[in-house]
């Protein structure tokens, strides 16, 4: 066996060589023969002849010998191939068309499949991370809402299914050495949540519960990225002290290199939650801004969990006492931590992730079309390489390598379209899509283009490769193509049917996504978002530890921003509308009690200065805005909004009624005025029920906050202005997220948009390649009625005649696909109901628009046929048959 691979590689690599190895060797057996002969007596004469008989003819001994080894299959194989490449090569419009077409398709392909497998089929990057779960507290209408530390302890001390939990909040904290400031995204943890992750620090140790207590130790856990970045990967920074924020703390830790925190992206730096075990009632232990983790026992899932600590919220006990707004009536959520990680970009991943498998489907029948067209006039050839001696299964394999070779071609293109697709998608992708630095061409994505190419490859030949193991070399030299294409039309047609039905599918998705955006930037987000400017301006350090400090600060660099050239108004803000920023608190009214249950989901609290308002250009309804006089001290003023005070004051006017915002142990708020409703979350959630707090009367004051800036012109022009003029007050005070208003209304709807625009691409290549097959077969079709035309004109049939014939033809294939692809749109649409807004999947104007599209393409694709047919010339049709 050894001998005959070696041998069978020589003769593939040196074939020549081989074959002179073979002559010598059959003419030396030829001598060997010959000699016995002689020796038995024979003549020499005799003996040459009797010798060439038992032998036979040495040409064709050579050939038997060849045909025996195993090279035999890959030579003629490797022939194929080489015969395909020069077909190819001599049809550069037919191969540069289905080229384009299967790398487009495989592309697109794989680019996709780079960015929705690590997302929604990649387990994530934990040991068993099937038991990692999200567990979040359940809201009115079953909303999600993030867990109390209270609640986080009860379930802790109750919990049997659950291993180990943790809960988390964001820190954003300064850093500060020998190197500039930097401003880091961190977390606050309980002591567990590396242990739910199945994660250990690979210098160092992890957090103990004894770091996790009130006044704890200051300890901290270094990303990789962050140990190698800021303090050049120094071995020697475990019980190091670095400052964030003014304060001194430990290094304990440094995370392994491959480590991928999913729950906060970004994070670089760790620290104990620190709450206080006691819970307090009116502390922060209660409040709703923990996010909680955890992770199951072998043998319990999600369901099995939820279940459980549905059992835990319906009893209460004594011992462990809730408040209000806390009293878990409701139950909780819980699902896996991917599911909940990928749970607002599902839709729209699996929305792109169907369009691009239709386009490689559409690629693969426009393809095959293409060849079952080339098959037709390739009738006569095929019949001749068989009356040549050519047997069925060469004929089959001549048809598939061509098939196969532009198919692998094609892979080939395609991957080098996918590495430009892949980072164009990932500048593409929503700030919210989640595992993005997992996102990459990798070799399970090469194994599937290419499993695809090659299956692709077969599929698109099978048909030519079948009618070819069936052509008879009489009957198919001397009738030509009028016989045989008649018998691909069928096969051909219905390839162009289903393509341009599979086409009006992606586009009546990409119509509907379209008109959904179409009604969502329609609507106001109660506020007036051009020429406006926004930044996030931190107050970090010991120094601003005193409110009084912290509210000097930030009034200061205010009086600074408007003194800048340019800016009409400017005001500060907790949070700002449509950034990401979620501030809930619960309300109390005191002429008008809440409602059970209603205090839990909260409003949102803004915490302002004066100019706010009109510096974001929120309508005042009634009543005043705050101003300089709401200072500490002053009769706490308060705003609501106007649908807050519709619902709560339906029959009386709101303003001076008295309110709490979160604790109830502080003063009553005053409402003096109602402004207009403003959209927090996006401009499709109708949430808008909010309250609006002078800053420097809220009991916690906000180290961070929001610069809103009105400009008279460009407003990113004022940028470096508006810089320079807070570092004026304290140059070593971070400055965060600088976008404007417009741009921040753009990206709040960032996840229809990326599906909207590559639906669109997608819907485009597909509409194109619709096209491209029915001018395919309209033109394949002109071509093989030539002599059927010419006789038409002859007998007298006009141009206007034989052009009506066949855009006749043309437009009917298209009907045809056009109403199937509607009714199989009606089912489809039913995946992109979660993407769309103020527009039903049935929208009847979307369905209209999309078909008299698709028609005025199909027209279009049939005119340059029809045109060429109306000017065939009758005798030289005649003559030429």
């Amino acid at each position: 066996m050894r001998r005959s691979f070696w041998r069978g590689l020589r003769t593939l690599l040196r074939p020549r060589a081989a074959a002179q190895d073979l002559e010598d060797e059959l003419r030396h057996f030829l001598d060997q023969t010959t000699q016995a002969l002689i020796s038995q007596g024979m003549s020499p004469e005799e003996a040459v002849r009797t010798a060439r008989l038992e032998v036979g003819n040495l040409t064709v001994v050579q050939e038997q010998v060849r045909q025996s080894g195993w090279e035999s299959g890959w030579a003629e194989w490797l022939t194929d191939l080489r015969h395909a490449a020069r077909r190819l090569r001599h049809s550069p419009g037919f191969s540069g068309v289905n080229l384009l077409t299967l790398a487009l398709g495989v592309g697109a392909a794989a680019a996709i499949w780079s960015v929705v497998g690590p997302i929604l089929f990649d387990p994530l990057p934990y040991p068993d991370a099937q038991r990692i779960l999200a567990v979040w507290d359940r809201g009115t209408e079953g909303a999600r809402m993030e867990v109390t530390f209270g609640t986080y302890r009860e379930l802790t001390q109750r919990s049997r299914g659950l291993e180990a939990m943790a809960v988390t909040r964001m820190w954003q904290p300064t850093v500060t050495g020998p190197a500039e400031p930097e401003r880091l995204v961190g977390q606050r943890v309980s002591h567990e949540y590396f242990k739910v992750l199945g994660i250990r620090p690979a210098i160092g140790r992890d957090f103990q519960p004894g770091d996790d207590v009130v006044d704890g130790p200051a300890v901290v856990i270094l990303s990789h990225s962050l140990w190698r970045r800021r303090f050049q990967a120094d071995p020697d920074i475990t019980g190091r002290l670095i400052m964030l924020d003014d304060s001194p703390y430990t290094v304990i830790g440094i995370l392994p290199e491959d480590f991928e925190n999913v729950v906060v992206p970004g994070a670089e730096v760790w620290t104990p939650l620190q709450y206080d075990a006691s819970l307090p009632p009116n502390g922060r232990e209660w409040g709703h801004h923990l996010r909680m983790v955890a992770r199951a026992r072998p043998g319990t899932d999600a369901s099995g969990a939820e279940a459980e600590l549905g059992r835990i919220a319906r009893s209460p006990l004594a011992e462990m006492p809730r408040v209000s707004w806390a009293a878990l009536e409701n139950g909780f959520l819980v699902s896996r931590l991917q599911d909940d990680i990928t749970r607002g970009v599902r839709p729209a991943l699996f929305a792109i992730l169907g369009a691009v498998l239709l386009v490689l489907l559409i690629a693969g029948i426009n393809v095959s079309a293409m060849f079952l067209a080339r098959g037709t006039r390739r009738q006569g050839e095929l019949a001749l390489r068989a009356a040549l001696g050519a047997g069925r299964i060469r004929l089959v394999r001549q048809v598939l390598a061509e098939s196969v070779l532009l198919a692998l071609a094609g892979g080939g293109l395609g991957v080098l379209l996918a590495y430009a697709g892949v980072v164009a998608l990932v500048r593409l992708a929503p700030a919210g899509l989640p595992r993005v630095e997992a996102v990459r061409l990798d070799g399970g994505v090469f194994i599937l283009a290419l499993a695809v190419v090659v299956l692709l490859g077969l599929v698109v030949g099978l048909i030519p490769a079948f009618h070819a193991a069936r052509v008879d070399p009489v009957s198919g030299w001397h009738s030509g193509n009028r016989t045989i294409s008649s018998r691909h039309h069928t096969i051909r047609r219905g390839l162009v049917v289903a393509e341009v039905a599979l086409a009006m599918i992606l586009l009546v998705g990409s119509g509907l996504l379209l008109r959904s955006l179409q009604r969502i930037f329609a609507i106001s987000p109660g506020f007036e978002p051009r020429g406006v400017l926004t930044m996030q301006v931190h107050a970090s350090g010991h120094r601003y530890d005193d409110a009084t400090a912290l509210h000097q600060f930030f009034q200061q660099a205010l009086y600074a921003v408007r003194q800048v050239p340019g800016v009409e108004a400017a005001g500060f803000t907790s949070q700002l509308p449509l950034s990401g920023d979620l501030d809930r608190y619960g309300v109390q009214f005191e002429s008008a009690p809440t409602p059970p249950g209603d205090e839990g989901d909260g409003v949102f609290r803004y915490g302002v200065t004066p100019g706010y308002i009109e510096a974001l250009g929120i309508r005042l309804i009634g009543g005043r805005l705050l101003d300089e006089s709401d200072r500490p001290g002053a009769p706490v003023a308060v705003l609501i909004s106007q649908s807050y005070a519709r619902r709560r004051f339906p029959d009386r006017d709101p303003v001076g009624q008295r309110l709490h915002v979160g604790r109830t142990d502080q003063p009553w708020y005053t409402i003096v005025g109602v402004v207009g409703d403003v959209r927090q979350t996006g401009l499709g959630v109708e949430e808008t029920d909010a309250v609006y707090l002078p800053a420097q009367q809220w009991y916690a004051p906000d180290r961070v906050q929001s610069l809103v800036v009105r400009a008279r012109g460009n407003p990113a022009a004022l940028t470096p202005a508006v810089r320079n003029a807070i570092w004026s007050v304290d140059k070593d005070q971070a400055i965060t997220r600088v976008v404007t208003m417009n741009d921040l209304v753009t990206q709040s709807e960032a996840e229809r948009r990326f599906a909207l625009v590559l639906l669109q691409s997608f819907a485009l290549v597909a509409l194109v390649l619709a096209a491209i097959g029915i001018y395919g077969v309209v033109s394949g079709g002109v071509t093989e009625r030539v002599r059927e035309i010419g006789v038409r004109s002859a007998l007298g049939a006009s141009r206007t005649g034989i052009l009506s014939l066949v855009v006749r033809q043309g437009m009917t294939l298209a009907g045809l696909g056009i109403g199937l692809g509607l009714a199989a749109a009606l089912g489809a649409s039913r995946g992109l109901e979660a993407l769309l807004f103020g527009v039903s999947r049935l929208d009847p104007l979307t369905y209209l628009s999309v078909a008299f599209l698709s028609a005025l393409v199909a027209l279009a694709a049939t005119a340059i046929p029809a045109r060429r047919a109306s000017r065939v010339d009758p005798v030289i049709a005649l003559r030429a048959e």
